[in-house]
């Protein structure tokens, strides 16, 4: 049978005193590409375990002194999270359909199908995997500082992106920022700025795409009482205001040409005047600019200005290139919602982390930081029924589809946690309503992390 499994970091603990049964499944667990250490007896086993082993365990239940079950049971107590598969004997199956309500992850009968034996112990690996990601996940974030507190990520390109910000703060030079809608742009900007001698200055952002055209000059330049007619009193302008600090200038393609020129001559001269005065203001400010696309293939940008801004550039990646970084900038987001608004943050469940790594995310950071918000505030949802709402919501032209397997687990989801919605956690009615063998339901709320706990009155 081929198997593409990339979960090799993660061991299959096998028990069974039997040498002939061991041996054989760890011989094709091994051929399958896993990586397996064998246990002869219960007590071995549980002198090497420790909460947060990359593992887990697959055990044969009638053994002596200590038994699979009771093997379990100890190892549940010290991490109720574990995947614990069992070996039965036929007498045992009702024994072990119990298990699971106990805890057990699944069961499988003697003689077992060694297909079946794969696919069981696959779904558990990547159940832990994310168990182990979640967990690498917290200890990440609740190490970080400094820089890495303001741009997270260990993505490679997100590791120089802060690494470009540390040696540009100091230089104190004009900087671009390139990158798609979402990515955060002013999020850099602003660690720009912290990060150089003029952090204890003013910090101005200006979105250069929601100023009118015949309130740029005002609003970057200011104007004197009496100016125009509306002008009712003095206005101290962007510009002016930034002096000593940094001025971000987001969407800057968007900029008139008129203000292009009247902004290159301040930052040529360092000095300005206010609209109805001839009075010159010196200045010194430094520009961080943003532009989705670059500035100097652009016809309606001037390319001295550019030439003026581009002593320095920084790319940002779009989200859906960094790939680990998606569900750990999602945990960061769902942890700002909880600790804000209290409550407890939901581990996501294999489905949920399968939907955050396979959509492309065309909002970037932004759109990904509203879901976690979502996600993190209503009890008993997922993440592709929060991205189907916001979807039915848009053109379908600009939206990234959810693939189709996503959408019809999202859809078996939805109809199991109705079922145990309605019968308020009764778990035997919902086996008889949805027609489903208990080890099936229980694999599948499992898989998407519905706990009968949550509905029960």
């Amino acid at each position: 049978m081929e198997n593409n499994n990339t979960s090799n970091h993660i061991e299959i603990w096998l028990l069974d005193d039997d040498d002939i049964v061991r041996s054989t499944t760890a011989q094709w667990l091994r051929l399958s590409s896993y990586t397996v250490r064998e246990f002869q007896d219960a007590q071995d086993l549980i002198d090497h375990f420790s909460v947060g082993l990359p593992c887990i365990i697959v055990s044969d239940i009638r053994m002596t002194p200590i038994d699979g079950l009771t093997l379990m049971n100890n190892c549940l107590s010290q991490e109720a999270e574990l995947p614990f598969i069992l070996i039965t004997g036929h007498g045992d199956v009702d024994t072990a359909v119990n298990a699971l309500r106990d805890g057990a992850f699944d069961f499988l009968e003697k003689p077992f199908d060694p297909n079946r034996l794969l696919q069981t112990v696959e779904k558990a690996i990547q159940l832990r995997k994310v168990q182990q990601q979640h967990a690498n996940q917290s200890q990440y974030l609740g190490e970080l500082h400094g820089l890495e507190e303001t741009i997270i990520g260990q993505n490679e390109q997100i590791i120089r992106v802060r690494q470009q910000i540390r040696t540009f703060a100091s230089m104190d030079t004009h900087v671009i920022v390139y990158g798609k809608t979402g990515c955060g742009k002013e999020l850099v900007a602003k660690a720009l700025h912290d990060c150089s001698p003029r952090s204890k200055h003013p910090f101005v952002a200006i979105n250069c795409a929601a100023i009118p055209a015949d309130l740029f000059e005002s609003e970057l330049f200011g104007h004197e009482a009496g100016a125009f007619t509306s002008a009712n009193k003095q206005r101290i302008g962007k510009l002016e205001h930034a002096s000593g600090g940094t001025l971000f200038l987001d969407e800057i393609e968007s900029m008139p040409l008129p203000m292009q020129i009247k902004l290159l001559r301040v930052l040529q001269e360092n000095q300005l005047e206010r609209i109805g005065s001839n009075n010159t203001i010196q200045i010194d400010l430094r520009v961080v600019a943003a532009a989705k696309n670059d500035l100097q293939t652009l016809d309606n940008f001037r390319q001295d200005l550019f030439f003026r801004l581009n002593v320095s550039q920084i790319h940002l990646p779009d989200l859906r290139s960094r790939g680990a970084d998606i569900p750990l900038l999602f945990e960061h987001f769902c942890r700002i919602a909880v600790k804000e608004r209290g409550g407890d943050f939901k581990p996501l469940s294999p489905i949920d982390h399968e939907t955050l790594t396979v959509y492309g995310w065309p909002g970037n950071v932004r759109e990904l930081r509203n879901v976690a918000l979502r996600y993190a505030l209503e009890p008993n949802t997922s993440i592709a029924k929060i991205l189907a709402g916001y979807q039915a919501q848009d053109d379908i032209d600009t939206i990234t589809p959810l693939p189709l397997s996503v959408k019809v687990q999202e859809f078996e989801r939805s109809l199991i946690e109705a079922s145990i919605r309605q019968q308020k956690g009764n778990i035997q009615l919902v086996l008889e309503q949805l027609q489903l063998p208990r080890r099936t339901l229980n694999q599948k709320m499992q898989k998407y992390g519905l706990n009968r706990v949550d509905y029960l009155d």
